[in-house]
């Protein structure tokens, strides 16, 4: 496992030493041999079993609605700016959009 995949005291083994997660690049060692900066690419054992779940934040939702109003808001200031010949591939484009948040569903 990472150093920046375990979280705040956490137990493992680095080096042969045993340390725990003190800060997002430090530990500290259980000898009291003090603090130490823990690489990020430093690959990591632990200590008391199996390696600690690591909870990712979920991801972030958005109401389509307010999508598609936004885009709506932001289509109709392109098609005043584009000239003419344009607008065919600007509502080309616009579908392509659409489409592909009709996909996600």
């Amino acid at each position: 496992m990472k150093f920046t995949q375990i979280p705040l005291g956490t137990r493992f083994e680095f080096e042969g030493k045993i340390f725990s997660k003190t800060g997002p690049m430090t530990a500290s060692a259980e000898d009291g041999s003090g603090q130490r900066l823990i690489p990020r690419y430093a690959v990591l054992k632990p200590v008391d079993g199996a390696a600690p779940v690591v909870d990712t934040a979920p991801a972030r939702q958005v109401d389509e609605a307010r999508v598609i109003a936004a885009f709506d808001g932001f289509y109709g200031t392109c098609l005043r700016l584009v000239d003419d010949f344009s607008k065919a591939e600007l509502e080309a484009a616009r579908r392509k959009f659409l489409a592909a948040l009709q996909a996600q569903k």
